[in-house]
């Protein structure tokens, strides 16, 4: 590697170092002092990085900070406030922390831990993150575990990761995706403006730049690795993003429902009566993707008959016969 080759720091490092020196100081540390003075963007500075590139990483820095729920002041000149040219940043730590009447229990703790906790690193969003800084930051101890143990939500999707990262760095991804009925993946190109579980699968929602409108993409259809492109999106596009993907789907699943009759007392029963509603013929099931759906439906075999929509009875009846031919049973 050359010798003048930027030294390469874990981003959760520096924006660590970052918080601690913004709430060091009360005066608050200017621009070039926190780029040439703490550890993460100093041996940038020292390894020959522009000042230009520095200052963009400071600032992408900052938004995912006040993301987290970090309150980063900017103090401009008191004779020119609209001045920043030697503005200082710092973290109020009166803001920073919770009121002082604010107290828990050992048990309350242990609940707020756990919550934090259900969720792994790998996979935690900005605010579970955010939560769960807080909550360490209460410096309670808890006395005695209450739960034995926390479930964990991890995402398996390789995709997650790169999509998440693009999302909150506000980045133009390149990726093949397969659609149902094709022969073969084809590219898309999106800006990744919400990442949103619904019916218990990840779903990355966006611009498709190709197709020039709003996309909602199913991340387990997502073949190879994810690129992360130089080209940037205004960030404000994520605003509310994730609650029009949710509403998307919520929408989409309103008009396609299914008739099932299911035996009672099955798993079937059990896990398809949560999500419908009670008919003449057996139950109503709301669902977005007639593939993933029928994927589900067909595992439960015998315990569920699809009375309608003709198409998901096909789909289900396709894997059925499918599954019978490769256990070498005729029909």
């Amino acid at each position: 590697m050359p010798s003048n080759a930027p030294a390469k720091n874990p981003p959760e490092e520096r924006l660590v170092n970052l918080v601690v020196a913004l709430m060091a100081t009360e005066q608050g540390l200017t621009k070039d002092t926190i780029l040439t003075s703490v550890a993460g963007y100093r041996e940038q500075s020292e390894s020959g990085a522009s000042k230009d590139a520095l200052e963009k990483m400071f600032e992408r820095d900052k938004e995912s900070l006040r993301g987290l729920g970090v309150p980063i002041e900017t103090i401009g000149d008191r004779a020119d406030p609209d001045d920043l040219r030697e503005a200082r940043y710092r973290v109020p730590v009166s803001e920073y922390e919770l009121p002082a009447d604010i107290e828990f229990s050992p048990a309350e703790v242990a609940l707020l831990t756990l919550a934090g906790g259900v969720w792994s690193q790998s996979s935690m969003s900005d605010d579970a993150r955010s939560g769960l800084r807080k909550i360490r930051a209460l410096g309670i101890a808890v006395d005695e575990p209450i739960i034995g143990f926390s479930p964990r939500i991890s995402v398996h999707e390789p995709a997650f990761g790169p999509l998440r990262q693009a999302s909150e760095q506000s980045r133009v991804v390149r990726f093949a995706y397969l659609k149902p009925g094709e022969d073969a993946p084809r590219v898309r190109r999106m800006r990744p403006l919400a990442l949103v579980e619904y019916e218990s699968r990840w779903h990355v929602y966006g611009v498709d730049l190709d197709a020039g409108a709003d996309r909602t993409f199913l991340l387990s259809r997502i073949t190879g690795e994810v690129e992360i492109t130089r080209q940037g999106f205004p960030a404000e596009l994520r605003e509310g993003a994730g609650d029009r993907a949710l509403a998307g789907l919520q929408e989409l699943a309103a008009r396609q429902r299914a008739l099932l009759e299911v035996a009672p007392g099955t798993e079937a029963s059990l896990r398809l009566g949560r999500r419908g509603t009670p008919a003449e013929q057996g139950i109503h099931v709301p669902f977005v993707d007639v593939h993933i759906f029928a994927d589900e439906l067909a595992s439960y075999g015998p315990e569920v008959r699809v009375v309608e929509p003709e198409a998901l009875r096909e789909q289900v009846i396709a894997r059925l016969e499918g599954a019978l031919a490769r256990n070498g049973g005729a029909r």
